[in-house]
């Protein structure tokens, strides 16, 4: 074998390494940051409406920490149960006594038109990041996982085949 087979060989070893690598680390990373905050107690949504923009964009991921609603003042973002939806809104007022709060998306013109009872409340918005929310949104459909599979199996077969590749090498 010539000097130059042997260079090829290392080369599309370590390209295939390098490429397989970074599939998985993609793959790991993008699940890590929906997965790794709820073992810290935070719960994970998907912002679809542009109630909360420009603070909170559409497709942004807002992780929420369950909080007293005593605690909660105003000028904070709250997560809340709408009907069947969870909501992001900023307190105007929390009406401690009524056990209440009164809340506006910061895109509306106005107020909320009802006000929200503490037992609706989830928790406030601790933290937020754009475009995460979309990947949530493509992760929760069964495609969503499948896709995520087949691209993980896809790293994993460029680290197989750098493997043989070097085998192949030293073999010769």
């Amino acid at each position: 074998m010539d000097n130059r087979e042997a260079k090829g060989g290392k080369t599309a070893a370590v390209l295939c390494s390098l490429v397989g690598t970074l599939i998985l680390l993609s793959v790991i990373a993008s699940c890590l940051v929906m997965a790794l905050p709820r073992l810290f107690g935070y719960q994970v949504y998907h912002i679809v409406s542009g109630s909360m923009e420009p603070q909170i964009p559409i497709g942004s991921a807002i992780y929420v920490k369950e909080t007293k609603p005593e605690e909660i003042k105003e000028g904070d973002v709250i997560a809340f149960w709408s009907k069947d939806t969870v909501v992001a809104h900023r307190v105007i007022e929390n009406q401690v006594v009524e056990g209440r709060f009164r809340t506006k998306g910061d895109a509306n013109a106005g107020e909320d038109m009802n006000a929200v009872e503490y037992d609706a409340l989830v928790g406030g918005v601790a933290a937020h990041y754009p475009y995460i929310g979309g990947l949530m949104a493509v992760y929760a459909t069964n495609a969503g996982k499948a896709y995520a599979v087949c691209f993980a199996a896809c790293g994993a077969m460029f680290l197989v085949r750098a493997g043989r590749i070097r085998e192949r090498s030293r073999a010769k």
